[in-house]
């Protein structure tokens, strides 16, 4: 019974390190399709010159997973069914810092208010800015990542090694 105590103890630090390597992930994967999004932008409203609320519905599967709901939040503020704030745009989305809220509530805020020319030159501006934060959260996830899975499995031993 002792045995099985420890090795279910072990398993809660590893899934607790493991719940926090999710978080640098996610971030990760976030910026990520935030930089697709930015190009997507780009190409489709210089070129094609489509709807912004059709350049979402037409987003790849893996990039609106990514996106965690940002997207359909402000599908939501342009068919007028909510108003376009923070609580609104970043709803159930916790693994963002408030700069970086700050920062992507002021892009969506932006798009569709100004002609093409002046919005593909800010589209490119908050891409910039954008791949400087994804590489950052990149570096973190390579970094920390794999640290707190690691973190997790040395306390779950450690412990395990205390109570024999």
């Amino acid at each position: 019974m002792k045995f099985i105590i420890l090795i279910l103890i072990a398993l809660i630090c590893i899934f607790i390190g493991y719940i926090f390597s999710k978080k640098y992930k996610t971030r990760s994967n976030f910026f990520q399709a935030l930089l697709y999004l930015c190009q997507k932008f780009d190409i489709e409203i210089n070129y094609s010159r489509e709807r912004l609320k059709n350049i979402f519905l037409n987003l790849d599967d893996k990039y609106k997973k990514d996106l965690k709901g940002i997207d359909g939040n402000y599908i939501a503020f342009i068919d007028k069914e909510s108003p376009l704030d923070k609580d609104s745009l970043f709803k159930n989305i916790t693994f963002l810092k408030d700069s970086e809220k700050e920062l992507i509530f002021s892009f969506f805020k932006t798009l569709g208010r100004s002609d093409v020319d002046s919005q593909s030159k800010e589209i490119k501006n908050f891409q910039s800015r954008f791949e400087s934060i994804a590489n950052n959260a990149q570096s973190e996830n390579k970094k920390y990542g794999s640290l707190s899975i690691k973190l997790g499995i040395i306390a779950g031993l450690l412990i395990v090694v205390i109570f024999i």
